[in-house]
């Protein structure tokens, strides 16, 4: 956790930098009344590159992927409980009939 932490601020502080030298460039591009066109390379270049360290930062500090298969032996917690006791069946919902053969008329 500690390494995917530390690359993802880099990855933030790249990002930063980036920014504040788009700034500083259309900055001088004022001083020298030239129009702005767009960003140059390397800000491009460091906007990619902290992109991609801050996705992949993103993508390994939560930790490990469990499984959605209701069957697999990993989601053994999220299972119902043994004791039904704390199971509420006293809700708004039991105001509907059990059977609904309502059908819908054009």
């Amino acid at each position: 956790m500690g390494l995917g932490l530390i690359v993802g601020f880099l990855g933030v502080l790249i990002l930063f930098h980036a920014a504040y030298s788009t700034i500083q460039y259309r900055a001088l591009l004022k001083i020298t009344e030239e129009e702005f066109s767009g960003p140059p390379l390397n800000v491009v270049l460091e906007l990619a590159i902290g992109l991609v360290i801050c996705m992949w930062a993103a993508l390994t500090l939560p930790g490990k992927f469990l499984s959605i298969h209701p069957n697999s032996e990993e989601n053994r917690i999220v299972s119902l409980p043994a004791n039904l006791d704390f199971m509420i069946f006293n809700h708004r919902g039991k105001v509907f009939p059990v059977e609904m053969d309502v059908k819908l008329r054009h």
